[in-house]
Parts: structure tokens; sequence; C-alpha cells
């Protein structure tokens, strides 16, 4: 009976996870996000210097092993140095779809 409820539990926590749920991201909404909070330390081209140590936005964005899922992740639970901005799923898909559209 416990492992039915944890399992029903489970079941429902997948059902609302933004990337499962079928939520699309809006990359105008993303790029906005972007501006605001991100630039300051990731460089919006691949151009940077060798004293910055946050990677360019082009170098996130061409990461072969970077995949939708693990940007939704690492956007979910930042680990230092870069700060915790407490997104909301939507805000995370519309980051993923702004880092993940065609340059």
């Amino acid at each position: 009976m416990r492992i039915g409820a944890f399992i029903g539990a489970a079941s429902a926590t997948i059902a609302l996870t933004p990337s499962l749920a079928g939520a699309v991201g809006d990359g105008a909404r993303g790029r906005a996000i972007v501006e605001t909070w991100c630039t300051s330390c990731h460089a919006p081209d691949r151009a940077r210097t060798a004293a910055d140590a946050a990677p360019s936005l082009s170098e996130i964005r061409h990461r072969p092993d970077l995949t939708p899922d693990g940007l939704r992740t690492w956007l979910a639970d930042p680990h230092p140095p870069m700060p915790n901005l407490n997104l909301t799923p939507q805000e995370i898909e519309d980051l993923v779809a702004y880092l993940r559209r065609s340059e």
C-alpha cells in the first residue's frame, strides 16, 4: 500500500513537471530574462576575455552535452558561483527556448 501511494505521488509530480507536461517556452521572454539577469556574467557573444569566469551565452548554447533537460535541471537548481534566481517553471522554459534557438 505504501509503495502504491509513493508511485502515485511520484507520477503526479512528474505530470506537473513543465518539460514533461508539454509547456512551451517563449524565446523572446527568455531573451528578456537573459538581458536582465544573465549578461552581467555571461557575455552575449563568443567574445570574452581570459578573466571572464562564466562561459559566454554562445558557448553555453553550443555545448553538445547540454540538452534541454540538462538546462532545465541546471536552471532549477544552479550551483555556485551562479546565484539561485528562483526561476519559475515557465521562466525556465523561456530560457531553454532562447538558449536552444538556432543562431
